[in-house]
Protein backbone atom coordinates (compact mmCIF):
# COMPACT_ATOMS: atom_id res chain seq x y z
CA UNK A 1 0.00 0.00 0.00
CA UNK A 2 1.29 3.46 -0.89
CA UNK A 3 0.21 6.92 0.12
CA UNK A 4 -0.06 9.60 -2.55
CA UNK A 5 1.02 13.11 -1.64
CA UNK A 6 0.88 16.22 -3.73
CA UNK A 7 4.09 18.04 -4.48
CA UNK A 8 3.32 21.77 -4.07
CA UNK A 9 6.01 22.69 -6.61
CA UNK A 10 5.14 20.37 -9.46
CA UNK A 11 1.53 19.49 -8.52
CA UNK A 12 2.32 15.87 -9.46
CA UNK A 13 1.33 12.89 -7.38
CA UNK A 14 4.04 10.54 -6.25
CA UNK A 15 4.17 7.45 -4.10
CA UNK A 16 5.54 7.54 -0.57
CA UNK A 17 6.27 4.47 1.50
CA UNK A 18 4.47 4.74 4.89
CA UNK A 19 7.36 2.93 6.62
CA UNK A 20 9.66 5.75 5.56
CA UNK A 21 7.32 8.26 7.16
CA UNK A 22 7.22 6.25 10.39
CA UNK A 23 10.99 5.95 10.42
CA UNK A 24 11.30 9.68 9.91
CA UNK A 25 9.00 10.54 12.83
CA UNK A 26 10.43 7.94 15.23
CA UNK A 27 14.12 8.56 14.55
CA UNK A 28 16.10 10.33 17.22
CA UNK A 29 16.77 14.03 16.67
CA UNK A 30 20.32 14.93 15.75
CA UNK A 31 22.55 16.97 18.04
CA UNK A 32 21.81 20.12 16.05
CA UNK A 33 18.07 19.51 16.15
CA UNK A 34 18.24 18.87 19.89
CA UNK A 35 20.02 22.19 20.38
CA UNK A 36 17.39 24.08 18.36
CA UNK A 37 14.53 22.35 20.17
CA UNK A 38 16.06 23.07 23.57
CA UNK A 39 16.49 26.75 22.72
CA UNK A 40 12.87 26.85 21.54
CA UNK A 41 11.76 25.49 24.91
CA UNK A 42 13.99 28.06 26.62
CA UNK A 43 12.30 30.82 24.63
CA UNK A 44 8.91 29.47 25.69
CA UNK A 45 10.01 29.59 29.33
CA UNK A 46 11.25 33.18 28.93
CA UNK A 47 7.89 34.23 27.50
CA UNK A 48 6.21 32.54 30.46
CA UNK A 49 8.41 34.54 32.84
CA UNK A 50 7.43 37.75 31.09
CA UNK A 51 3.76 36.95 31.50
CA UNK A 52 4.23 35.88 35.13
CA UNK A 53 6.65 38.39 36.68
CA UNK A 54 5.89 36.99 40.14
CA UNK A 55 8.40 34.26 39.30
CA UNK A 56 11.10 36.87 39.95
CA UNK A 57 9.90 37.75 43.46
CA UNK A 58 12.22 35.24 45.11
CA UNK A 59 15.27 36.38 43.15
CA UNK A 60 14.51 40.07 43.75
CA UNK A 61 13.51 40.08 47.41
CA UNK A 62 15.40 37.18 48.97
CA UNK A 63 18.96 38.43 48.25
CA UNK A 64 18.13 41.87 49.65
CA UNK A 65 16.37 40.53 52.74
CA UNK A 66 18.74 37.71 53.66
CA UNK A 67 21.94 39.66 53.04
CA UNK A 68 20.91 42.63 55.16
CA UNK A 69 19.24 40.55 57.88
CA UNK A 70 22.05 38.04 58.34
CA UNK A 71 24.74 40.72 58.22
CA UNK A 72 23.28 42.94 60.93
CA UNK A 73 21.97 40.14 63.16
CA UNK A 74 24.95 37.75 63.12
CA UNK A 75 27.83 40.02 62.08
CA UNK A 76 28.74 41.23 65.56
CA UNK A 77 28.25 37.87 67.23
CA UNK A 78 30.28 35.81 64.75
CA UNK A 79 33.00 38.13 63.45
CA UNK A 80 32.87 41.11 65.80
CA UNK A 81 31.46 43.55 63.25
CA UNK A 82 29.36 43.65 60.11
CA UNK A 83 32.29 44.64 57.88
CA UNK A 84 34.39 41.71 59.12
CA UNK A 85 31.50 39.29 58.61
CA UNK A 86 30.63 40.29 55.04
CA UNK A 87 33.54 38.40 53.37
CA UNK A 88 32.22 35.28 55.10
CA UNK A 89 28.54 36.00 54.52
CA UNK A 90 28.27 37.14 50.89
CA UNK A 91 29.62 33.92 49.31
CA UNK A 92 27.36 31.95 51.66
CA UNK A 93 24.31 33.97 50.65
CA UNK A 94 25.24 33.43 47.00
CA UNK A 95 25.20 29.66 47.48
CA UNK A 96 21.99 29.74 49.52
CA UNK A 97 20.23 31.93 46.95
CA UNK A 98 21.27 29.70 44.06
CA UNK A 99 20.03 26.62 45.91
CA UNK A 100 16.71 28.27 46.78
CA UNK A 101 16.13 29.57 43.26
CA UNK A 102 16.97 26.28 41.54
CA UNK A 103 14.56 24.50 43.89
CA UNK A 104 11.71 26.31 42.14
CA UNK A 105 12.65 24.63 38.84
CA UNK A 106 11.29 21.25 39.93
CA UNK A 107 8.18 22.78 41.45
CA UNK A 108 7.29 24.71 38.31
CA UNK A 109 7.94 21.71 36.09
CA UNK A 110 5.67 19.52 38.23
CA UNK A 111 2.96 22.18 37.99
CA UNK A 112 3.22 22.12 34.18
CA UNK A 113 3.00 18.34 34.17
CA UNK A 114 -0.06 18.41 36.43
CA UNK A 115 -1.75 20.93 34.14
CA UNK A 116 -1.18 18.72 31.10
CA UNK A 117 1.31 21.02 29.41
CA UNK A 118 3.80 18.21 28.91
CA UNK A 119 1.11 16.00 27.37
CA UNK A 120 1.26 18.21 24.31
CA UNK A 121 4.89 17.29 23.85
CA UNK A 122 4.05 13.59 23.47
CA UNK A 123 3.21 13.81 19.80
CA UNK A 124 6.05 16.17 18.92
CA UNK A 125 9.15 14.61 17.32
CA UNK A 126 11.50 16.40 19.71
CA UNK A 127 14.33 15.28 21.94
CA UNK A 128 13.14 14.16 25.34
CA UNK A 129 15.72 16.36 27.05
CA UNK A 130 14.45 19.55 25.35
CA UNK A 131 11.39 20.18 27.59
CA UNK A 132 13.62 19.72 30.65
CA UNK A 133 16.78 21.54 29.61
CA UNK A 134 14.97 24.43 27.90
CA UNK A 135 13.39 25.93 31.05
CA UNK A 136 16.63 25.37 32.93
CA UNK A 137 18.51 27.46 30.37
CA UNK A 138 15.94 30.22 30.84
CA UNK A 139 16.42 29.96 34.60
CA UNK A 140 20.06 30.99 34.15
CA UNK A 141 18.71 34.54 34.01
CA UNK A 142 17.10 34.09 37.42
CA UNK A 143 20.34 32.72 38.91
CA UNK A 144 22.29 35.62 37.46
CA UNK A 145 19.87 38.26 38.73
CA UNK A 146 19.83 36.77 42.23
CA UNK A 147 23.63 36.53 42.37
CA UNK A 148 24.24 40.07 41.12
CA UNK A 149 21.70 41.52 43.56
CA UNK A 150 23.39 39.69 46.43
CA UNK A 151 26.79 41.18 45.56
CA UNK A 152 25.32 44.65 45.02
CA UNK A 153 23.54 44.50 48.38
CA UNK A 154 26.79 43.49 50.04
CA UNK A 155 28.62 46.39 48.40
CA UNK A 156 25.98 48.84 49.64
CA UNK A 157 26.40 47.75 53.27
CA UNK A 158 30.19 47.72 53.20
CA UNK A 159 31.47 44.58 51.44
CA UNK A 160 34.79 45.22 49.68
CA UNK A 161 35.85 42.08 47.77
CA UNK A 162 39.60 41.61 47.55
CA UNK A 163 39.28 39.79 44.26
CA UNK A 164 38.03 42.90 42.51
CA UNK A 165 35.66 42.93 39.57
CA UNK A 166 37.11 39.81 37.93
CA UNK A 167 36.94 37.88 41.18
CA UNK A 168 33.29 38.83 41.70
CA UNK A 169 32.45 37.93 38.10
CA UNK A 170 34.10 34.55 38.62
CA UNK A 171 32.22 34.01 41.88
CA UNK A 172 28.89 34.89 40.28
CA UNK A 173 29.64 32.63 37.30
CA UNK A 174 30.48 29.72 39.59
CA UNK A 175 27.27 30.36 41.55
CA UNK A 176 25.22 30.25 38.35
CA UNK A 177 26.93 27.01 37.28
CA UNK A 178 26.29 25.46 40.70
CA UNK A 179 22.64 26.53 40.64
CA UNK A 180 22.12 25.12 37.15
CA UNK A 181 23.72 21.79 38.05
CA UNK A 182 21.78 21.44 41.32
CA UNK A 183 18.56 22.24 39.44
CA UNK A 184 18.86 18.83 37.75
CA UNK A 185 18.32 17.20 41.15
CA UNK A 186 15.07 19.10 41.66
CA UNK A 187 14.05 18.47 38.05
CA UNK A 188 14.43 14.75 38.68
CA UNK A 189 12.35 15.13 41.85
CA UNK A 190 9.73 16.94 39.79
CA UNK A 191 9.39 13.92 37.50
CA UNK A 192 9.16 11.48 40.42
CA UNK A 193 6.88 13.29 42.88
CA UNK A 194 3.11 13.20 42.59
CA UNK A 195 2.38 16.91 43.08
CA UNK A 196 4.05 20.30 43.14
CA UNK A 197 3.45 20.53 46.89
CA UNK A 198 5.35 17.31 47.51
CA UNK A 199 8.23 18.53 45.33
CA UNK A 200 8.41 21.72 47.38
CA UNK A 201 8.30 19.83 50.67
CA UNK A 202 11.04 17.38 49.66
CA UNK A 203 13.15 20.19 48.22
CA UNK A 204 12.95 22.16 51.46
CA UNK A 205 14.13 19.11 53.42
CA UNK A 206 17.13 18.94 51.08
CA UNK A 207 17.86 22.66 50.96
CA UNK A 208 17.94 23.46 54.67
CA UNK A 209 20.47 20.80 55.76
CA UNK A 210 22.72 21.47 52.78
CA UNK A 211 22.65 25.23 53.36
CA UNK A 212 22.71 25.64 57.12
CA UNK A 213 24.88 22.58 57.86
CA UNK A 214 27.69 24.07 55.79
CA UNK A 215 30.34 26.76 56.16
CA UNK A 216 28.07 29.31 54.47
CA UNK A 217 27.43 31.37 57.61
CA UNK A 218 29.93 30.22 60.23
CA UNK A 219 33.51 28.86 60.08
CA UNK A 220 33.52 25.07 60.14
CA UNK A 221 36.21 24.94 62.84
CA UNK A 222 33.86 26.58 65.37
CA UNK A 223 31.41 23.67 65.19
CA UNK A 224 31.39 20.41 67.20
CA UNK A 225 33.64 17.70 65.81
CA UNK A 226 30.90 15.47 64.42
CA UNK A 227 29.18 18.42 62.75
CA UNK A 228 32.45 19.78 61.41
CA UNK A 229 33.08 16.43 59.72
CA UNK A 230 29.74 16.64 57.92
CA UNK A 231 30.30 20.27 56.95
CA UNK A 232 33.62 19.40 55.33
CA UNK A 233 32.02 16.80 53.03
CA UNK A 234 28.95 18.90 52.30
CA UNK A 235 29.11 19.85 48.57
CA UNK A 236 27.67 23.29 49.34
CA UNK A 237 30.68 23.96 51.58
CA UNK A 238 33.02 23.37 48.64
CA UNK A 239 31.03 25.76 46.47
CA UNK A 240 31.04 28.40 49.21
CA UNK A 241 34.80 28.02 49.76
CA UNK A 242 35.41 28.28 46.02
CA UNK A 243 33.29 31.44 45.74
CA UNK A 244 35.16 32.95 48.71
CA UNK A 245 38.50 32.26 47.07
CA UNK A 246 37.33 33.97 43.88
CA UNK A 247 35.55 36.97 45.42
CA UNK A 248 37.79 37.66 48.40
CA UNK A 249 41.19 36.74 46.95
CA UNK A 250 40.70 36.56 43.19
CA UNK A 251 42.42 33.16 43.28
CA UNK A 252 41.55 30.06 41.27
CA UNK A 253 42.31 27.44 43.90
CA UNK A 254 41.83 23.71 44.19
CA UNK A 255 38.44 24.37 45.79
CA UNK A 256 37.31 26.03 42.56
CA UNK A 257 38.38 22.97 40.59
CA UNK A 258 36.64 20.58 42.97
CA UNK A 259 33.48 22.69 42.84
CA UNK A 260 33.41 22.59 39.04
CA UNK A 261 34.07 18.84 39.03
CA UNK A 262 31.29 18.33 41.57
CA UNK A 263 28.85 20.33 39.45
CA UNK A 264 29.76 18.26 36.39
CA UNK A 265 29.26 15.05 38.37
CA UNK A 266 25.79 16.15 39.53
CA UNK A 267 24.75 16.89 35.94
CA UNK A 268 26.23 13.59 34.71
CA UNK A 269 24.20 11.64 37.27
CA UNK A 270 20.90 13.49 37.54
CA UNK A 271 20.39 14.73 33.96
CA UNK A 272 20.06 11.15 32.58
CA UNK A 273 17.91 10.17 35.56
CA UNK A 274 15.59 13.12 34.96
CA UNK A 275 15.30 12.40 31.22
CA UNK A 276 14.65 8.69 31.85
CA UNK A 277 12.01 9.40 34.48
CA UNK A 278 10.37 12.02 32.24
CA UNK A 279 10.33 9.59 29.30
CA UNK A 280 8.61 6.96 31.41
CA UNK A 281 6.00 9.49 32.51
CA UNK A 282 5.33 10.30 28.87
Amino acid sequence: MTVHTLNPDTADARSVDPSALVARTTSRPSLGETRVQTLSMAWRALKKMRRKPEQFFDVLIQPLLFTAMFAFIFGGAISGSVSEYLPVLIPGILAQTALTVCMATGVQMREDMDKGVFDRFKSLPIARIAPLAGPMIADLIRYGVASVLTVVTGLLIGYRPGGGVLGCVGGVALTVIAGWSLAWIFTWLGTKARSAQSVQGISMMIMFPLTFLSNAFVPAETLPGWLEAFVKVNPVSHVVSAVRDLCNDGAVTAEVGWAVIGCAAVVAVFAPLAVRSYSRKM
